[in-house]
């Protein structure tokens, strides 16, 4: 229970951060282009995307209102209390580099770890070989850090920020 992670993208970005800023099962978490704020979310998404909402939290209204502040992490990112890592391409029309600096930020600000991680050319998703080599590498280097272990192969460290060291 000491070394329990969670990890997602997009969608499951969203129930990573949604996971740690409402409950306290998590040690740390990795969040890959997620969603931290349901209304920015509607605003800055492309149009494909943009009515994913209105089927998966609610229909235009107040009471959209009232649940998109209720369960957007980035609203509630003082309750974040565990070290994370955001990866974030720079060209994400879907979920923009926004959602993930909001969280970076409040993090940063409270002296909790965090790490941030962006890809130039990368969008909703990341293709290019090396950069997936690179955001697997990163992340289980940061679990090593977190966690206190050592990984077999050398890896390239990631900056931190908050606190030196979790």
């Amino acid at each position: 229970g000491e070394r329990m992670a969670i990890r997602g993208g997009s969608a499951g970005g969203f129930t990573t951060l949604a996971a740690l800023a409402f409950h306290r099962v998590f040690k740390a978490g990795a969040s890959y282009y997620g969603v931290s704020d349901l209304a920015a979310l509607d605003a800055d998404t492309h149009k494909f995307e943009s009515r994913y909402t209105g089927y998966l939290v609610a229909p235009p209204g107040p009471e959209r209102e009232r649940r998109y502040a209720e369960r957007s992490p980035a609203l509630h990112a003082d309750k974040l209390s565990c070290p994370m890592i955001f990866f974030q391409g720079l060209d994400d029309k879907v979920v923009v580099p926004a959602q993930s600096e909001v969280m970076v930020r409040a993090l940063e600000a409270r002296g909790i770890p965090v790490a941030y991680l962006t890809f130039e050319g990368e969008g909703h998703g990341f293709r290019r070989p090396e950069v997936l080599t690179r955001t697997l590498e990163a992340e289980a280097w940061f679990y090593a850090r977190v966690f206190g272990f050592d990984l077999a192969d050398p890896v390239e460290p990631v900056a931190m920020l908050g606190r030196a060291s979790p």
